[in-house]
C-alpha cells in the first residue's frame, strides 16, 4: 500500500505525527511525504516559489495554502499504476488504511469524501478559507493510477492549471469519483463525528500552529506529536 502525505515544512510537526500514527496502525504501508523542493528539482513542480511572507502559486496568481497544494495532483505519475492514497499532513490515522484500500472500486478514477463544505473563516496559521467547488474533496484521495480518465490529468496541466480547478477534479466526470464513507475523512471540529472515524483531519489547525487556541481533538493528536 502507497501512501502519499503532504509536507510543509512550516507543518513538520502535524507531518510527523501524521506519519507516526500510520506506522501504528498500519506498519507495512510505504509512505512517501510529497517534499515540494524534491520535486521541483526532479523538474515535476513548476508552479510554487518561495516569496516574503509564504509561499506563491504562480498559475493561480495568489498565495498557496500549503507547499502541496498542487503536488498530490502528482500521485498518478509518480505512482504509475494501481492504487494510492494521498492525505493532508494534518491528519491522524486511527484505523488500518487497508479498511481504505478494501473500498478501492476499479470503476472510479477517484475515490473522496464529498463533503457538503463553504468557504469562509480562517484556517491554519490565520489564513483565510477559500471557497470553491468540492472544497475538501482533495484532502484525502484514493487514486486509481490505471484508470484512463487519469490520463486526461497531464504534468502540464498540473503545473498550469488554477488551483481551484485541480482541487475540483475538473478533468474528471461526476461519474468518475467514488464516495468515501465520511469516517475516512472526519473534519475535525467541522463535521459531526462518525463512528469508527478511520482518518481525523484536523483542517482547522492543531498544536503544532504557535498560537494556537485549542480544539476538541487536541490530546488524541498529542499522543503521536510534540
Amino acid at each position: 500500500m502507497r501512501v502519499y502525505l503532504g509536507y510543509d515544512a512550516r507543518e513538520d510537526a502535524a507531518y510527523r505525527a501524521a506519519a507516526a500514527s500510520l506506522a501504528r496502525v498500519s506498519p507495512t504501508a510505504l509512505v512517501t511525504p510529497l517534499d515540494a523542493e524534491r520535486l521541483a528539482s526532479c523538474g515535476l513542480l513548476r508552479r510554487i516559489e518561495d516569496r516574503r511572507g509564504g509561499v506563491y502559486d504562480l498559475a493561480s496568481n495568489a498565495p498557496a495554502s500549503t507547499d502541496f497544494h498542487a503536488s498530490r495532483f502528482l500521485v498518478p505519475h509518480l505512482a504509475q499504476a494501481g492504487w494510492a492514497l494521498f492525505t493532508d499532513c494534518d491528519v491522524i490515522f486511527m484505523r488500518p488504511v487497508e479498511e481504505l484500500f478494501a473500498l478501492a472500486d476499479p470503476k472510479f478514477a477517484v475515490m473522496v469524501v464529498k463533503h457538503d463544505q463553504k468557504g469562509g473563516g480562517v484556517k491554519m496559521d490565520g489564513q483565510p478559507q477559500t471557497s470553491y467547488p468540492r472544497k475538501n474533496w482533495s484532502s484525502v484521495v484514493l487514486w486509481n493510477c490505471d484508470h484512463p480518465a487519469n490520463r486526461r490529468l497531464s504534468l502540464q496541466d498540473v503545473n498550469q492549471r488554477p488551483g481551484r480547478d485541480l482541487h475540483a477534479f475538473y478533468w474528471l466526470a461526476d461519474s468518475e469519483i467514488g464516495e468515501l464513507p465520511p469516517r475516512f475523512n472526519w473534519l475535525v471540529d467541522v463535521a459531526p463525528r462518525p463512528d469508527n472515524v478511520a482518518i481525523a483531519h484536523m483542517t482547522l489547525g492543531g498544536p503544532w500552529l504557535d498560537g494556537w487556541q485549542g480544539g476538541s481533538f487536541d490530546e488524541e493528536w498529542r499522543l503521536y506529536g510534540r
